[in-house]
């Protein structure tokens, strides 16, 4: 599927099988995706650009790789997203964070705002936008506004699971805007869960109902 990256690594298919276990506790849900949003990090940065310097070994010296240009930024959206950012963390340090909060009106489906914070030159930096499960797209579209907003434009999308309608309507909106995922599930139902998925990303992680 063009625009969409499926991160089919096995270590990375077999937590997601972990955390779809109804009888996972809440501790394990929330470490597995500690732990998936780390291993889905290194493959949403392969291609980060490189620069060559001088450096010194305890042998010798040697042009040397390292990242080039501004620390990217990770864009959890809340609350769930949040759940992705620790192991991304540890992967990337440096990087810089913004916040997101959006919540999906369960009446509606709509995405409301109640909450942005970005750092000032947000659009001079690599934006990876993080959300456990793409299912309506509604939450995801109305976050990549917010952040093209304030100038951003060279955008990443990351989630966990991902229904067929999420990916269709983020691409047509945002066909700029490349997917990450760690699988495709069959559909949404009609209260706009996805199916088979996991649940409820932000309750589970938390322990709320």
């Amino acid at each position: 599927m063009e625009g969409v990256t499926v991160v089919d690594h096995p270590m990375v298919q077999h937590k997601l099988t972990l955390m779809r276990d109804k009888e996972r506790s809440t501790k394990g849900f929330r470490q597995l995706l500690n732990e998936i949003g780390r291993l889905l990090c290194y493959e949403v940065t392969r291609d980060l650009p490189l620069e060559y310097v001088d450096i010194e070994t305890p042998l010798t010296t040697m042009r040397a790789p390292r990242l080039a240009g501004k620390k990217l930024v990770f864009a959890p959206i809340l609350r769930a997203g949040e759940g992705f950012l620790e192991g991304m963390l540890d992967l990337v340090p440096s990087a810089r964070v913004a916040h997101i909060g959006i919540y999906r009106d369960p009446a509606t489906l709509k995405a409301v705002e109640y909450y942005f914070k970005a750092p000032p030159d947000v659009a001079e930096r690599l934006v990876i936008l993080l959300d456990p499960m793409l299912a309506t797209a509604n939450s995801a579209v109305a976050a990549v506004e917010r952040i093209k907003a304030r100038g951003a434009r060279d955008i990443r999308f990351v989630c966990l699971l991902a229904a067929p309608e999420g990916i269709k309507r983020l691409r047509e909106t945002h066909p700029d805007v490349r997917i990450w995922t760690a699988a495709i599930d069959s559909h949404l139902n009609d209260h706009g869960y996805i199916v088979p998925g996991l649940g409820d990303a932000g309750d589970r992680m938390y322990g709320t109902k």
